[in-house]
């Protein structure tokens, strides 16, 4: 869902389509292993399912797929976006599961959501640097000395608590 370069040369899961990382190499696969998740168990069928759906295409699409290789990385780059377009149309069998698979692969890029941000912007994650996620300052917190678009924020409510909880 997130392109990216393979991770080596026998690469065959990432299609290699992108120049930098991409989801796989951001941990969508740590991502979507989190016990507090729970879908971990399920990651099993839902390869079967995307399997199905890729023999399926391959199929209706005349492509001859490599029995070495499972159905959805056997296809093609181009198959595969296509593919996962169908996947994801409103109206497509199992739309939600493929959205959420799509959600949590963006999460795993943009987010590092299965890392603390500290720890991921100290490991280097991948796709907070490709993005440019700014490093913390030296106390370990963001700050942001410019107000968000050009605007000054609200003064504080004069009965705030010392923790920014309203009265």
């Amino acid at each position: 869902m997130v392109p990216g370069e393979k991770r080596y040369g026998g690469d065959m899961a990432v299609a290699g389509a992108a120049p930098g990382p991409g989801a796989v190499q951001a941990g969508a696969v740590e991502l979507l292993n989190l016990p507090d998740l729970g879908i971990g168990v399920l990651l099993p069928e839902l390869a079967l399912l995307v399997n199905t759906r890729a023999l399926a295409y391959a199929a209706t699409h005349g492509r001859v797929l490599p029995p070495t290789q499972p159905p959805f990385v056997a296809l093609r780059f181009t198959d595969r976006t296509a593919l996962a377009g169908e996947l994801l149309t409103p109206g497509a069998p199992d739309r939600q599961l493929y959205v959420l698979l799509a959600l949590f692969a963006a999460a795993a890029f943009d987010t590092a959501a299965h890392l603390h941000t500290a720890v991921a912007i100290r490991q280097r994650h991948p796709g907070l640097v490709w993005i440019g996620f700014p490093a913390p300052g030296a106390d370990g917190l963001w700050r942001f000395p410019d107000y968000s678009y050009g605007r000054r924020l609200a003064s504080e409510h004069p009965l705030t608590t010392v923790g920014g909880h309203p009265a």
